[in-house]
């Protein structure tokens, strides 16, 4: 079985649609996505719908808890505070409901789903320490955890001298960002995983970045959150 794992979309419509359609032609059985379907940027409503039509298994992020029940709000970036508002008033009840009742955590096909840590699912931390993501492997019982939050993809092992992924060991694995990469680099990203090989990739895709950066823009969203889209960071 081939998946694929996407994450922190962020209302991003021209780079999930891209991502969707990368995904298809890898011929993926089933897709999850990790979280954060809102948030930054101006067309939410279309993500959540083709979200909720395309993914087997969906995880609450924290923007999606900010936008959907206000919860945490205060706690984003002031640029985050302002897409959030738009976003929640973009939305219709039966998307807002959707996302507040989404899980925090969900263990299925082998494999643990959590939008930041396995560990503390309800509080967001982040992953920026190999102490911290070192922690989260007493947390979780499958041979992989993927993760999304920090926007930057990237993949750990249990134990030091392990540089790709291969059975017999533990992973923990972030798929980076499809709406709003932060690791320098304006592709999408998400990740793809081979149950038969049990092997992993990190794919990049490129995308409009124009057309997405012009819609924050147009919606009146602040400025830095389209020019960011374009430097990956």
């Amino acid at each position: 079985m081939k998946i694929a794992i996407i994450s922190d979309i962020h209302s991003n419509l021209p780079a999930l649609e891209a991502a969707l359609k990368s995904i298809e032609e890898k011929g993926v059985d089933k897709i999850f996505c990790l979280g954060d379907i809102v948030g930054y940027g101006a067309e939410p409503g279309p993500c959540v719908d083709l979200v909720r039509g395309h993914c087997d298994g969906v995880i609450r992020g924290n923007h999606d808890e900010a936008v959907a029940i206000e919860r945490g709000i205060g706690y984003l970036p002031s640029d985050g505070q302002v897409a959030a508002k738009h976003n929640r008033k973009a939305l219709t009840d039966e998307q807002l409901a959707y996302l507040s009742n989404l899980p925090l955590v969900l263990v299925t096909d082998g494999f643990t789903f959590v939008h930041a840590t396995p560990q503390h699912p309800e509080s967001w931390l982040r992953l920026d320490s190999y102490q911290i993501s070192q922690q989260q492997f007493e947390h979780y019982d499958t041979a992989i955890c993927f993760v999304g939050h920090t926007h930057i993809p990237a993949v750990m092992a249990d134990r030091l001298g392990v540089l790709q992924v291969r059975p017999g060991n533990r992973y923990l694995i972030n798929v980076g960002s499809v709406g709003q990469p932060r690791d320098h680099s304006p592709w999408l990203s998400y990740g793809l995983f081979d149950t038969e090989t049990f092997s992993y990739e990190n794919v990049r895709c490129p995308y409009d970045v124009g057309a997405a950066a012009a819609s924050i823009l147009a919606a009146g969203l602040p400025h830095r959150l389209a020019e960011r889209l374009k430097t990956g960071r």
